[in-house]
């Protein structure tokens, strides 16, 4: 049985793209105060029933299962190879500053330019009107210009693009699979080329609480691939073997790979919060977990949601269907400058707090 996220992938209830009055999203969450109507909102239930209905699709799947590719996937295919290629087109300069290669804005710029026309050829004709709207995500999704940073938010963006096709009817419940092993997997593969590439820096990291400098999402869904998995524990992801043989297959090992080549030191020490996570024992544990701590971590913090776009698509308009869970990340809200451990995995004793010497940590290998 499907699950169908509130007005995301139920055909029968998407918008007309003829009909529809499509907007240019703006930022509308500017205050503290703001985030009350974020948690509440259209877009909120929009967005977290896309995220939690495409981690369902994806359970016990690897990325190479064989599924249906529409015509829009494979222009989105396209599109993101496109799009890769001007990385190749335009080499890093050479600069001062080790970190944040200005040869990002030239990139970015010429996406930005382009992205009108880049979409009008991966998508129908139907759906040109809602063009105008779409790609604003799809421009915020690889990077902040200025800073030339990246993070969480970013990545938000492109899931909201995502999410916005299901609601124009561009996507149908038919495209699940593929929206996440096909299309997001060839998007993970675009930013991490941008992140090394053009040496980005991380947008907000939080240091030894954060999962990871850049990524979220593809640990919640690629903990879903992994459940039931036979062979696969959460404890053989610290498997050098395991991460290099199956890196391909799932996202949260692709994850781990990513982590391994541009980070050195212990693991406990560079990714604590993964090295704690290891500890668990089922991955349908973990999955739940880093659900409940994105909601947290990321949808619950307003130096993320600030930069969010609202539009006709994603409204910050309060949603007639009300959210259970409100009371709780209200509260959370509160207490955002003190450092703590995130939600779903309360503090780092799942393993040994005791900091793992390097026999240890060939022993867990």
């Amino acid at each position: 049985m499907k699950i169908i996220p509130r007005g995301t992938m139920d055909s029968s209830k998407c918008l007309s793209p003829e009909t529809h009055e499509f907007r240019v999203p703006q930022r509308g969450v500017t205050t503290m105060e703001a985030m009350e109507t974020w948690l509440k909102s259209e877009a909120y239930l929009e967005y977290v029933g896309f995220v939690t209905a495409m981690n369902q699709e994806v359970k016990g799947k690897a990325l190479t299962i064989d599924c249906h590719q529409s015509e829009v996937t494979k222009g989105l295919l396209v599109l993101l190879e496109k799009l890769d290629t001007w990385i190749t087109e335009t080499p890093p300069i050479q600069q001062p500053q080790r970190f944040g290669n200005k040869a990002f804005k030239t990139w970015y710029t010429k996406v930005k330019e382009n992205a009108l026309d880049l979409l009008q050829e991966a998508l129908p004709p139907l759906f040109y009107r809602a063009i105008p709207e779409i790609k604003e995500y799809l421009v915020e999704s690889f990077g902040n210009s200025t800073r030339i940073d990246y993070g969480t938010g970013h990545e938000m963006s492109f899931c909201m693009f995502l999410c916005c096709l299901f609601k124009i009817g561009a996507f149908v419940a038919a495209d699940n699979l593929a929206v996440v092993c096909k299309v997001f997997n060839r998007y993970m593969v675009l930013v991490r080329r941008l992140q090394t590439v053009y040496k980005m820096e991380p947008a907000g990291s939080r240091g030894v609480w954060a999962l990871d400098d850049f990524q979220f999402i593809p640990f919640i869904w690629g903990s879903s691939q992994l459940i039931d998995h036979p062979r696969i524990e959460p404890r053989s992801f610290l498997q050098e073997d395991i991460v290099k043989n199956f890196a391909k297959d799932y996202m949260f090992l692709g994850c781990i790979k990513y982590i391994n080549e541009v980070k050195t030191g212990p693991f406990a020490e560079h990714s604590n919060q993964l090295w704690n996570i290891s500890g668990v024992g089922y991955w349908a544990k973990v999955n739940d977990g880093l659900i409940k701590m994105y909601k947290a971590e990321v949808l619950a913090k307003f130096p993320v949601i600030q930069h969010v776009l609202f539009g006709s698509l994603l409204p910050l308009t309060v949603a007639s269907m009300p959210v259970s869970d409100l009371a709780g990340r209200r509260a959370k809200l509160s207490r955002e400058s003190l450092p703590k451990p995130p939600d779903g995995f309360s503090k780092p004793s799942i393993v040994s707090n005791k900091e793992p010497n390097s026999s240890s940590k060939e022993d867990s290998q």
